[in-house]
């Protein structure tokens, strides 16, 4: 039990607390004499299908942002509702607004890696930033922020935290809670140079490294996988940063079925088995620590004596609140809902979930679409 709730200790201070300790980094950079960095020519892209309501409501948070130098360009995927019609309005309204198109023969196991290489290919701009067609953007200041990650010429790739839109109900709860966890364990694990993965909703890295790596190939052969499939492709401690203030954050709108969450994180969890094989140990380590942590204290209060029991539960309490400092702060760093004792179910059922899709995954006939 001991050793199961140190390294719970261990993960939480050193990973999870990540965006905490680049908030304490971030202001003593405030405070020195460093020179601001230019910041560079950005082309963000936007890959929709069927997105005519989200692009309409959505699309004019990205095209007003306050930067000095960029373009949006969104990638029509073979749409057959009112999407071009959409973006003929946009057009004639934006200079900096442009879009294309996949060709409606094209044949392919995932169209949205086509999407995105036919995005990269029509950027004018040094610095690729992706979202979603239904996403919106904290602030104006959404690009400055996450341009703030290309702090030098080493930085390749820029990770940032996409939430989802907070509402009632458990299957919200549980959602935004995976949210976090996910987005602190993938940006405290960058930080602490082992990036391993971002989110296609706030990602950012230059044109030249997505050519350079020859974009997508290799990765072909998963309809998932355009985002953390090619972070784990390229990105290390070198070449990748961070970027996690409130303006920084991108909103998302969240399934409101179980079977289209569940369908979602099936399609999410079908790329980690591609993982490279120090990224996959570090991710399998912490839940098989937690499982065994809650296991032994439920073995210990039934079966032990009363001293064995009670510093169980003392171990317990401890990591309890140092999870809860380390969760409730990084969300009010990021503008999110904070959490109270319901984080105990969400932190076991999670682990159970995942491991049942990833079990079940090879059995299901019906492809993954992205």
């Amino acid at each position: 039990m001991l050793l199961m709730v140190a390294h719970q200790l261990y993960h939480y201070l050193r990973y999870m607390a990540g965006v905490l300790w680049e908030q304490l980094d971030t202001r003593k950079q405030l405070h020195s004499n460093e020179a601001i960095p230019i910041l560079p020519t950005i082309s963000v892209i936007v890959c929709a299908r069927n997105e005519r309501d989200n692009l309409r409501d959505y699309l004019h948070t990205l095209l007003n942002q306050d930067y000095p130098c960029f373009e949006v360009i969104v990638v029509d995927d073979g749409s057959e509702d009112q999407t071009t019609m959409i973006l003929e309005q946009y057009a004639r309204q934006y200079t900096n607004f442009y879009r294309t198109f996949v060709p409606r023969e094209a044949r392919v196991i995932s169209s949205k890696k086509l999407a995105l290489t036919i995005g990269a290919k029509a950027a004018h701009n040094e610095c690729l930033v992706l979202t979603d067609a239904d996403c919106r953007p904290e602030s104006r200041y959404w690009l400055r922020e996450m341009a703030s990650g290309f702090t030098n010429g080493k930085t390749e790739v820029v990770l940032g935290f996409s939430a989802y839109f907070e509402k009632e109900g458990l299957l919200n709860g549980l959602i935004c809670y995976d949210t976090l966890f996910t987005g602190l364990q993938y940006l405290g694990m960058a930080r602490a140079g082992y990036p391993y993965m971002g989110v296609g909703r706030n990602l950012a890295y230059r044109r030249d490294t997505f050519f350079n790596n020859n974009g997508f190939q290799g990765l072909l052969g998963e309809r998932a996988g355009d985002d953390d499939l090619f972070v784990n492709k390229v990105a290390n401690k070198d070449n990748t940063s961070i970027v996690c203030s409130k303006e920084s954050v991108v909103w998302s709108i969240p399934k409101t079925t179980w079977r289209d969450w569940l369908h979602q994180k099936r399609r999410h969890l079908s790329v980690s088995p591609h993982y490279n094989i120090n990224s996959k140990l570090r991710l399998v380590v912490e839940p098989m620590t937690r499982g065994m942590m809650y296991l032994l204290l439920i073995l210990l209060l039934a079966f032990g004596d009363g001293l064995m029991g009670c510093a169980a539960l003392l171990l317990f309490v401890i990591r309890l609140i140092i999870q809860l400092l380390v969760m409730n702060l990084s969300a009010r760093r990021l503008g999110l809902q904070r959490h109270g004792l319901e984080i105990i179910c969400y932190d076991i059922a999670l682990p159970i979930i995942n491991l049942y899709m990833l079990c079940t995954q090879s059995f299901r006939k019906q492809p993954i679409y992205w």
